[in-house]
């Protein structure tokens, strides 16, 4: 295997802008760069983007592909491009961010490469024969895997928000190769539009309340985006309410959805599996509402109220309003 050299990132693009999961790769992998001694380069696809700034984030080089038929992620060409650059480039190991794009892309790509991918990595290793060490969370949390790979290149996705992104530093030097991409069509899958909510990002948010199944209907959730509203936060939900068609999966917050770390995070009706709190432990406050006095979630919690939320809610809601007006 010792055709295989240095750690490839697999950038990310988020409407033509560079996506900060890709900090946070960099930042990682030029940690893991340096101690075994290898090189650290990026690959990056889309069309008509500035990315100068995956050099001044630590990448030694940038490979960016680009072109009209790239500027919309679409996970099928991505995959047929991206495959052709690692069999010519042979990268030791390559690294993508668990986004929601991110966590369809790397199974294609490992899939069509015939090795294995660690997924939803938490933590980053060299060991002391210089391989790479993936360490992910297993049994809902409950223990820490230790992974290594057999196969090249070896894959790894890692959460989003997982780790610092890299610092910015504009003295280093600039080293961009722009490639055109090998395939320009995909005659399997045709986008026909795109939809998205620019106001909303809920891994961006530093506010969140959060509803789970004391939610008794749909139309109650008009109470929980009034908290949010008052707040200047977003909705999230568990599980629960995304399986029940209550809710999107973008508002999903936990192990199968989405990891945030809010400045607050207010739990309403929110038992606190671990499925869930894996998605919101980190947060920086979190305040919980449950009528059940044992719900785990309390012991998380800095804050907590046991009672019916829908009494509560209303109540939390009169008083921040009566604080801002304080404060206005």
């Amino acid at each position: 295997m010792e055709e295989y050299k240095g750690i490839l990132v697999i950038g990310e693009q988020n409407g033509n802008e560079i996506h900060k999961v890709s900090y946070e790769l960099l930042g990682k992998g030029r940690e893991l760069a340096d101690k075994a001694e290898i090189g650290l380069e990026v690959l990056i696809l889309g069309n008509n983007m500035e990315v100068d700034e995956l050099c001044h984030r630590g990448a030694e080089k940038v490979y960016y592909m680009e072109d009209e038929c790239l500027e919309k992620p679409e996970e099928y060409l991505y995959k047929l491009n991206i495959v052709k650059f690692i069999e010519e480039r042979k990268p030791e190991i390559v690294l993508i961010g668990a986004t929601n794009f991110g966590r369809s892309l790397a199974p294609r790509i490992a899939g069509a490469l015939k090795t294995g991918l660690t997924a939803d990595c938490t933590e980053l290793l060299i060991n002391e024969e210089n391989k790479l060490v993936q360490v992910r969370p297993a049994f809902s949390d409950n223990i820490l895997a230790h992974i290594k790979s057999v196969n090249y290149p070896q894959m790894a996705t890692i959460r989003y928000k997982e780790f610092p992104e890299a610092l910015k530093d504009e003295t280093r030097v600039v080293s961009i190769e722009r490639i055109k991409p090998h395939y320009t069509a995909n005659n399997r899958i045709e986008i026909l539009d795109m939809f998205r909510d620019d106001d909303f990002d809920i891994t961006e948010a530093e506010v969140v309340v959060a509803v789970g199944r004391g939610l008794k209907d749909k139309k109650d959730m008009s109470l929980i985006e009034n908290l949010a509203d008052v707040l200047g936060g977003v909705v999230g939900v568990s599980r629960a309410l995304v399986d029940a068609g209550l809710a999107d999966s973008s508002h999903q917050v936990g192990y199968s959805g989405n990891r945030v770390k809010p400045k607050v995070y207010i739990a309403c009706g929110i038992s606190g599996a671990p499925q869930h709190v894996a998605g919101m432990k980190e947060s920086d406050l979190v305040i919980a509402v449950n009528n059940d006095p044992s719900a785990p979630i309390f012991n998380i919690a800095d804050i907590g109220y046991v009672g019916d939320m829908y009494e509560i809610i209303p109540e939390m809601i009169r008083r921040y309003e009566k604080r801002l007006e304080e404060i206005v």
